[in-house]
This record gives structure tokens, C-alpha cells and sequence, in this order.
């Protein structure tokens, strides 16, 4: 199964009520707890349900509450969310006061993410992510390369809560390739686009959501990427009280410069109009007079010898 293959979403209660009622019964080891008591993952990548999505999944858990449990883990106090955040989002905004979840304790940090990522990717195409979504899941899926087992395990346990097929992942039998090869490979992408990609991570997120937009190109957005965050924010801050749109040009300049980046400086670049270059037209008459019937090549060369001889005469009589 390619990552990218259309997968039938699950993850939220308009969906389930679809399917056989008997599907939806909790499995062993869900409990209810309370909506308060969650906060979201520390790192979560992706968009939440807005519009016409978000308030459809309202309407359904006001009418039937959440029916597919969310995955939390335990913290010191409360609990941090792991895949459910849309759920628990609409359960929120219905005014539910407990949602069913399933607890785990004891993951490491690459546990974690890999429940966050991969039930992300279990509802929809890694086609439909945003750019910076799509980035997100790259740099979790090239960082946990080395946890590939463990990662096997928790895809397995995903899948059968889903009812899904377990998805195939490419381990040490495909030495040939590079692991960016590798995991553009599962995606659907060359190596080079998944090394493009790995690369907006290091963006600030008001870079990362304009990009999303579309309010900034990709190409700027990987020049950027590679200031540091300090200067970044600040660029972003001038970018925003100048209303203005940063171009090519504007940033490679500002990574000239990268590491003793001042206000003053970024201002200057940023403010500079390009120089504009000043078109000269030949007035009709003079077409009609000296190059009438002409092709333009035959005109350009005239016009040239023609210049070249009023400057050579200049020049003698200098």
C-alpha cells in the first residue's frame, strides 16, 4: 500500500456513524476522561478542521458525542493529545465534558510522534497534507528511520484499531538505496524533493502557514530556512509591519549576510525597489521614414551600426 493511497477516514464521528453501529463498540481499556484534562501535542504539524468541516463534526458530536476513542498520553498532570485533536476540538466547542480515549504512559519522545503522524496519515493522502504538513511527516518518518522497529510495532497497533491493512515500510533490505531515496520512495517523491521538503522544517511557523497560503514561493521559503530563527522572526516582524512581499533577490542578500543580521540592515534590503530598467520607443515617423518594410533583426543592426558611428564621433571629438 502506497503512503499516499487514499485511505477511507475514520478518525471522526460523521464518518463512523456511515458504518455498521457494531464497529463503533470501545474496546477493552478506554476510558473517559475529562475534555479539560487534555492539552495538545507539544509539536503538532497539522491544520485543524475549519469552515464547513469543523462545524459538521460539532453538529455530529452534539447529536451521538465521540465514538471512535482519541490516543492520549498520561503527564504529570492531565494528559497530552496524540491522534484525536479535531475530535477533541468539535467535543470542546459542542460543550461535551468527557471523551473517550485510550491511554498510554512510558513513550519515548519517537513513540510519540509516530502515533501523532502516522493516524494523521491513516485519514488522509499524504497528497491532500499542506506543504508543511507534508514536511512535517518527512522529517518524522527520516528521523525514526533508526527506530524502524519500534515504529513497525505501534503502525501495527494503529492499523488494527483502524481495521486497516498494515502499511508496507521499506527496512535494511533495500541497502541500495540512500534513505531519502528510501522514503521517497514510500511517498511517491525523487530524493531531492524529499531533501526540499526536510528543509522547511527549520522555517519559523508564520513562514510555515504562509507557505500553506501560498503568500510565499517554496524557492524563498528554502532561502529562508536557512537563517537562523532569531533572524527569521525578525525578518518575518518587518516583512509584516511593511506589508511587504519578499522576493528571490531580497533573500539571498539577507543570507549574505546571515549571522550579523541588524533591524537596520533587513530594512534596507527589504524597502529597496529593484531598478527598473527604461524602454526607449522609436517614434512612428522615423519608423515609417528609414525602416519601413524592415524585419526586426534587420532594423536592430541598423540601429546599432548607426549608434556605434555617432558614438565613435563623439569620442574623436572628446
Amino acid at each position: 500500500m502506497k503512503a499516499n493511497s487514499k485511505r477511507k477516514v475514520l478518525g471522526d464521528a460523521v464518518d463512523l456513524l456511515m458504518g455498521d453501529m457494531e464497529e463503533v463498540i470501545m474496546p477493552r481499556g478506554v476510558q473517559m476522561i475529562s475534555v479539560k484534562s487534555i492539552q495538545p501535542f507539544h509539536d503538532h504539524p497539522f491544520h485543524l478542521y475549519e469552515g464547513e468541516r469543523l462545524e459538521d463534526m460539532i453538529a455530529s458530536v452534539k447529536e451521538h458525542g465521540v465514538l471512535n476513542p482519541v490516543i492520549v498520553q498520561k503527564l504529570d498532570t492531565g494528559y497530552e493529545m496524540l491522534s484525536g485533536h479535531n475530535r477533541w476540538n468539535a467535543a470542546k466547542l459542542a460543550g461535551i465534558k468527557e471523551i473517550p480515549a485510550i491511554v498510554k504512559t512510558g513513550l519515548s519522545e519517537e513513540e510519540a510522534y509516530v502515533y501523532v503522524i502516522e493516524t494523521n496519515l491513516m485519514q488522509r493522502s499524504f497528497s491532500d497534507l499542506a506543504i508543511s504538513e507534508k514536511a512535517a511527516v518527512l522529517k518524522a518518518r527520516y528521523e525514526k528511520e533508526a527506530c524502524q522497529g519500534k515504529r513497525n510495532d505501534i503502525l501495527e497497533e494503529i492499523a488494527r484499531m483502524e481495521g486497516k491493512e498494515v502499511p508496507v515500510t521499506y527496512g535494511h533490505g533495500d541497502q541500495r538505496l540512500n534513505t531519502r531515496d528510501m522514503i521517497g520512495k514510500e511517498y511517491e517523491l525523487s530524493g531531492s524533493s524529499v531533501g526540499r521538503l526536510l528543509k522547511l522544517n527549520d522555517l519559523i511557523k508564520p513562514f510555515k502557514d504562509m507557505v500553506d497560503r501560498g503568500a510565499l514561493y517554496t524557492k524563498v521559503a528554502l532561502q529562508l530556512a536557512f537563517l537562523p530563527e532569531n533572524e527569521q522572526t525578525m525578518v518575518y516582524e518587518i516583512m509584516k509591519e511593511k506589508k511587504t512581499k519578499i522576493t528571490i533577490e531580497m533573500v539571498m542578500k539577507l543570507r549574505s549576510h546571515s549571522g550579523v543580521l541588524t533591524e537596520a540592515m533587513v530594512k534596507r534590503y527589504l524597502s529597496k525597489e529593484p531598478i527598473k530598467k527604461k524602454c526607449y520607443k522609436v517614434p512612428a515617423r522615423i519608423v515609417e521614414k528609414y525602416f519601413e518594410g524592415m524585419d526586426p533583426n534587420q532594423v536592430d543592426s541598423i540601429v546599432e551600426q548607426a549608434l556605434e558611428a555617432w558614438f565613435s564621433k563623439e569620442a574623436a571629438n572628446v
